[in-house]
């Protein structure tokens, strides 16, 4: 006779992280990749140069914890589509100061704006107070690694 297992997947928190951060970005992946066929890591990209203004790539992959042959590949797709501008660093030659071209920041305003009005669709339903400390929550749990 065996054991039944008693862990329930279903009240993981890392899986319901998961699922959950998983069904939001599906459902945001229909907006920017259906508007402007970006792909999720150039949406990031797009938008950490939006928030705050000119940067260099490794700062975005330290800011968004991404691969830098994954934001290499976003940086030379949203170039191509006249989204941003590259600039060699004259201190550093291996360095380039990535920002955003006026078609890249209407994009992107564009994008805030549906991104803003999801993330209100996403926590209606939910107390003022719920929705502070779920963002509160998050950010912590973020932030451990």
């Amino acid at each position: 006779m065996t054991k039944k297992d008693e862990f329930d997947l279903q009240l993981f928190v890392p899986y319901l992280l998961n699922q959950a951060a998983e069904q939001a970005s599906l459902d945001f992946q229909q907006v920017y990749k259906g508007r402007y066929g970006m792909l999720r890591t150039e949406w990031r990209v797009l938008f950490h140069l939006g928030i705050y203004g000119e940067m260099t790539a490794t700062e975005i992959g330290d800011r968004a914890r991404m691969h830098k042959t994954k934001i290499s590949r976003a940086v030379q797709k949203l170039t191509e589509r006249r989204y941003l501008a590259r600039v060699r660093d004259d201190a550093d030659r291996r360095s380039e100061w990535l920002s955003l071209t006026p078609q890249g920041r209407v994009v992107y305003d564009d994008l805030r704006r549906v991104a803003e009005e999801y993330d209100t669709a996403l926590t209606t339903g939910f107390s003022v107070q719920d929705v502070t400390r779920l963002r509160s929550m998050l950010q912590a749990l973020a932030q451990r690694g």
